[in-house]
């Protein structure tokens, strides 16, 4: 298997999308059904619509059992490994969850050639490295920065009225306090709203967590204990309380997740959006409601100078019990191909091979798409000087779990910031204890 992904890889960039598949030796599995689990939503089903042609090029037949967002397939991975019914080949995985399905995951060293790997980012690669193993092939990467509606912030009466009301000029937010004058100044509800944030699950976890890195605190001590519970974890957790107090997001932003913040976005609903770059061709395109009004920015500053910037990777595994582990390594390739790349960064999705990132703005710069341009540039030095991943740690998604319901009851006004910090911590700490971290 690695030998004939070695003679073949490094040839993907030289061909078109179409039809590109038949042209290259992913080796044959003619009669044989790969099973896999996929994540799903809007903006990771464009990829799939490419299987057909590893099909046809292997004669193998893929069988999709779930197709759900990450949320969902984590929980139901965890129960795959609680009952030991792991049946299926491949799985989408992300470079922060990928440690804590190590029971399940086969390495892919010696699958995959090394000068496959060499063709993506050695950051990358690194974040889908558990321990010595390679765990995960990278499909793109995420990490969140500013939309907002230009007209909004262009309109000559809003800038007299903000300037007015808040001392400053009217902007895109270079800082997180900024932004939420912006997103009180911009609120009329129940019509319009200044912004919105996902309000449940890893979503809000991940924006405290950034916000905390932002405003100079840290989520864990260098002895594994929490740390979160402190100053800086008051001020970044009374950030979305305060928004959500304040009327200047939707009262169902905490049941949303990433699908219900973009097509909230697309559809006008808010003036500014901290979102991944996956969406931004939707979001400028023909089916928005603000196509072609649509800006771009660093996501702004916390208190200490840092910008928030929580990031990783999505990506594919092979299973530990795949009964045809080379199809799977094959499959794998195909779905993180140059090609496979190049057809999701057209979308604005984060390439994780080198060359795709220079290829695709060629691309745009050819076709005079200036807003694309924009957003890698942007998307680019984001991911280059701001990005960071949680603790790459087993731990994780438990650490989640105890830290997103408190998180949720402080932003209801169930409890206080202090209050539901000081349970979580708690919490963390037995989930700590009893990994033998403490």
């Amino acid at each position: 298997m690695a030998k004939f992904l070695k003679s073949t890889a490094l040839g993907m960039a030289a061909f078109a999308i179409a039809g590109s598949a038949a042209a290259q030796d992913y080796g044959n599995f003619d009669g044989y059904t790969l099973r896999v689990k996929l994540i799903g939503g809007a903006q990771y089903e464009p990829l799939y619509t490419l299987i057909p042609q590893w099909e046809e090029a292997t004669g193998a037949t893929v069988d999709i059992l779930s197709r759900k967002s990450h949320f969902e397939l984590d929980r139901e991975m965890k129960q795959d490994i609680a009952s030991g019914n792991i049946d299926y080949c491949v799985f989408s995985n992300h470079t922060n969850f990928a440690p804590q399905y190590d029971t399940m995951t086969e390495p892919l060293d010696g699958l995959i050639a090394a000068d496959v790997i060499a063709d993506f980012s050695p950051l990358v690669i690194s974040h889908a490295t558990v321990g010595d193993a390679l765990f995960s092939l990278p499909r793109h990467s995420d990490v969140s920065n500013m939309f907002y509606v230009k007209s909004l912030y262009e309109d000559a009466d809003n800038k007299a009225k903000f300037k007015a009301a808040y001392g400053y000029d009217l902007a895109p937010p270079d800082t997180w306090a900024q932004a939420s004058d912006q997103a009180k100044f911009f609120s009329n509800p129940p019509d319009h709203y200044g912004t919105h944030f996902a309000g449940k699950d890893e979503g809000i976890t991940g924006r405290f967590y950034e916000m905390l890195i932002a405003e100079g605190g840290k989520l864990l001590n260098d002895d594994m204990s929490p740390a979160f519970n402190s100053e800086a974890g008051v001020r970044a957790l009374n950030f979305f309380v305060d928004l959500y107090q304040s009327g200047a997001v939707p009262a169902g932003t905490t049941n949303y997740v990433w699908d219900d913040l973009g097509l909230g976005f697309a559809a006008g609903a808010v003036a500014w959006d901290l979102d991944w770059a996956g969406w931004a061709a939707y979001f400028n395109g023909s089916d928005s409601k603000i196509g072609g009004d649509v800006g771009v920015a660093l996501a702004p500053m916390g208190s200490s100078g840092k910008r928030t910037g929580w990031s990783g990777s999505h990506s594919f595994s092979v299973t530990k019990d795949c009964d045809n582990k080379e199809a799977a390594a094959s499959f794998l390739t195909f779905l993180t191909s140059h090609d496979s790349q190049m057809h999701e960064a057209r979308l604005g999705l984060l390439p994780t091979r080198s060359q795709v990132w220079t290829d695709v703005i060629a691309e745009f710069e050819a076709a005079d798409n200036d807003f694309m341009v924009e957003v890698f540039s942007v998307w680019g030095e984001s991911m280059a000087n701001h990005a960071f991943t949680p603790p790459l740690i087993a731990e994780w998604g438990e650490i989640s779990n105890a830290l997103w319901p408190r998180l949720q009851a402080a932003v209801l006004g169930d409890m206080t910031a202090e209050e539901a910090l000081k349970k979580a911590s708690d919490e963390v700490t037995e989930v700590m204890e009893d990994a033998g971290h403490l």
